[in-house]
């Protein structure tokens, strides 16, 4: 029985006893490295090497062990995917590509050097040694997203080169092992390059469709989790019938969702949480259990062999990371990050060589079998993972505070002089959610409150009350998912816009959001109190939202913006909050203007990290055509202004009903700038003259660094 533990044996094999084990190394290893600033999945792997049957022979390396680190690995490249920011990746896919060439030959060289000259292999061996060390595997990924520098070019220029030298280094284990096979000809080379483009088209085309269906139709939070799961081994899965590893399978899947799932809602953060407490911790301890440290002390052959491994693997990302900085002048910490992030060695080191060592191609004369790739490799790719993973946590963790510290002191002054309390005005429980969700869009990255009101009738009777405490705890939850607290507000009082109003100075509120209920769109009354009562609010940024889909689907938003809008007092904290769409969202945000406006936010998105299209408009009607021409998955937000405003034009008043007739089934929304700034606000400060584009290239380059 359980309880009889002197009769437990050695590997444990009662289920929840294992777990329990895991579970608790999982929960104390962070907790003791953290107090000693070592990086806990290096703890994870020497914790899995001591429980595992190499060690102490605690646990054994099951399938149940090899399934949830298989889906770790498969959770740890998704999320590289996942979280690439996409208009900075095709601003610097060239710089991806010329890293990705470096990382893949300079370790490639050395490799085929000490395999081939000081190793003695032949030529196919030593090309798939070589092949081992040009690959790398972004464990560390995780840890340098949860300082909030996922954005940082460094980072984007090694995540997407991962994704380049990976296919290239396991191509190269497809053709070594086709031609120690004698399967290599024009059959061999077409049937491959047709499986990955197909596989290429049917993930990067086909899934998008499928999952914007699947978001669009099913609102189940479990659901779309497990969606998500469904998506990765799937992709896995075909890469492997493409022919090539499942971890790009997964990467792909990454890249196919990056637009779905926004990088501040609910569901990111699910992903993000169950895969950096379950799985990926999973991942490392199964690692850690290949570790056979008996191996280099009964064989020198062995140790020499994992010298020079470690030599060409370490040694060729290091020069790699160099010429990657002096070529793109980056700084001694970029430099040191990628070279952080790029030298760890783990997923596809540990396929290729499992797939070497299971070649057989000729047998000695007493029936011993000779391996593409012998033990020795087999042991020193362990002690590599074990090395290469412990130089890139240190490194990249060195690295990456020292940028995030810098990132920090750069934008004190700038993005959080002024506070951000951004109000949802939600009375209707349909609209709740994606009240919600726009409030996570807009807001910024350090803001990690919301305020939401509900507004009772003082002669509301009790169904009433619980009601709007049954809205106001929906919205709790649905912030609190995606780690950010909503404070709610119950007011009783008979107007509802002088109880919003008062909401406003109470709490000092810089943006309101109103919601339109779906199919109502805009009514007289609601039209009235915009003008006649929120509007009068002149100190504070006032939105108006119509959803039809969840956020998440929309592919583009058109923005119309009229003529000396950047006169206006409040432009410069409206655009601050569609930036902040188009960057937590991965939406394209396609500008329509004047071309005075348009060369400022050109000048601004130099500085930003959104996809933007900038379109030069003479009229406010050929602007309006942009907006009727939306298609189903795009969605329209416009920059309104009240009247004694510069950019106000008398039939901006004819919006509401020409969206009401012509847009019913988009999602769009209007924003009003305040008109009036207070002494001491962020706009004051920040343009005394808008024709200065000087000066303005300065403050908004700190707004939204």
């Amino acid at each position: 029985m359980f309880l009889s533990i002197h009769h437990i044996t050695l590997p444990i094999e009662d289920p929840l006893l294992k777990f329990l084990i895991e579970l608790i190394i999982i929960l104390c290893i962070p907790l003791l490295l953290n107090k000693i600033k070592v990086p806990h999945l290096l703890g994870l792997i020497i914790a899995g090497a001591l429980i595992g049957p190499n060690g102490f022979g605690v646990l054994s390396r099951d399938s149940s062990v090899v399934v949830t680190g298989t889906t770790g690995l498969l959770y740890i490249m998704f999320l590289a995917g996942l979280e690439i920011d996409m208009g900075d990746f095709k601003r610097n896919k060239w710089k991806s590509i010329t890293f990705s060439i470096y990382t893949f030959a300079a370790p490639f060289i050395l490799g085929f050097i000490g395999g081939y000259y000081i190793l003695h292999f032949s030529v196919l061996t030593s090309v798939l040694f070589a092949s081992l060390f040009s690959s790398h595997t972004l464990v560390v990924y995780p840890m340098i997203s949860s300082l909030g520098i996922s954005k940082n070019l460094a980072v984007n220029i090694t995540v997407g080169g991962t994704m380049i030298t990976d296919v290239l280094s396991l191509l190269v284990l497809a053709v070594v092992v086709g031609m120690s096979q004698g399967e290599v000809g024009a059959s061999f080379w077409i049937k491959l390059s047709v499986s990955m483009i197909l596989f290429t088209l049917i993930v990067l085309l086909i899934f998008p469709i499928i999952a914007r269906w699947f978001f669009k139709n099913v609102s189940d939070k479990i659901s779309q989790y497990i969606f998500v799961i469904v998506m990765i081994y799937l992709a896995a899965l075909l890469a492997e019938l493409a022919g090539i590893e499942a971890i790009i399978g997964a990467f792909f899947a990454g890249l196919a969702l990056n637009r779905l799932i926004p990088h501040t809602s609910s569901l990111m953060n699910r992903v993000e949480f169950v895969g950096n407490a379950i799985f990926i911790p999973f991942f490392l301890i199964s690692v850690g259990m290949l570790i056979d440290f008996n191996a280099f002390i009964q064989s020198w052959e062995t140790l020499g062999v994992a010298v020079i491994m470690l030599i060409a693997s370490i040694g060729g990302k290091y020069a790699a990371a160099v010429l990657t900085k002096k070529t793109f002048r980056l700084t001694n910490d970029e430099g040191q990050l990628i070279f952080g992030l790029s030298s760890a060695s783990a997923a596809a080191t540990l396929a290729a060589v499992m797939v070497g060592y299971n070649i057989i191609i000729s047998e000695t004369e007493t029936g011993e079998p000779i391996r593409l790739l012998n033990e020795h490799v087999l042991n020193g790719s362990i002690l590599l993972i074990l090395i290469s993973c412990t130089v890139s946590s240190f490194v990249s963790m060195a690295s990456a505070q020292r940028i995030a510290q810098t990132d920090k002191d750069d934008t004190v002054s700038g993005k959080n002089e002024e506070n951000e309390n951004i109000l949802l005005a939600v009375n209707h429980e349909e609209t709740v959610e994606k009240m919600v969700n726009l409030g996570l869009l807009v807001k910024t990255n350090q803001n990690k409150k919301l305020f939401g009101i509900n507004i009772i009738n003082d002669v509301a009777n009790e169904s009433s009350a619980k009601n709007a405490e049954k809205i106001l705890g929906t919205a709790v939850s649905l912030a609190a998912a995606a780690d950010v607290v909503l404070t709610p507000v119950t007011r009783h009082d008979n107007d509802v816009v002088s109880g919003i109003s008062n909401v406003v100075k109470e709490q000092k509120i810089t943006d309101l959001i109103i919601g339109l209920e779906e199919n109502k769109g805009f009514s007289a009354s609601f039209i009235y109190n915009l003008y006649n009562g929120y509007l009068h609010n002149k100190n504070i940024n006032v939105m108006v939202y119509h959803a039809v889909q969840p956020v998440g689907t929309i592919k583009k938003y058109t923005v119309l913006i009229p003529a000396e809008a950047e006169k206006d007092a409040g432009f410069f904290h409206s655009m601050l909050r569609i930036w902040n769409i188009g960057r937590n969202s991965g939406a394209v945000i396609s500008f329509y203007g004047t071309e005075k406006t348009l060369q400022i936010l050109t000048r601004i998105a130099k500085k930003a990290n959104i996809e933007a299209a900038f379109n030069t408009v003479s009229s406010w009607s050929e602007a309006a055509t942009a907006a009727y021409n939306l298609k189903s998955d795009e969605g329209l937000i416009i920059m309104m202004a009240d009247r004694g405003m510069h950019s106000y034009f008398p039939h901006m008043r004819e919006i509401p009903e020409l969206l009401n007739k012509n847009l019913s089934n988009n999602n769009y929304l209007l924003i009003f700038p305040f008109s009036k700034t207070e002494q001491n606000t962020t706009e004051k400060r920040a343009v005394s003259n808008v024709d200065d584009f000087a000066e303005i290239g300065k403050i908004i380059g700190r707004i939204f660094k």
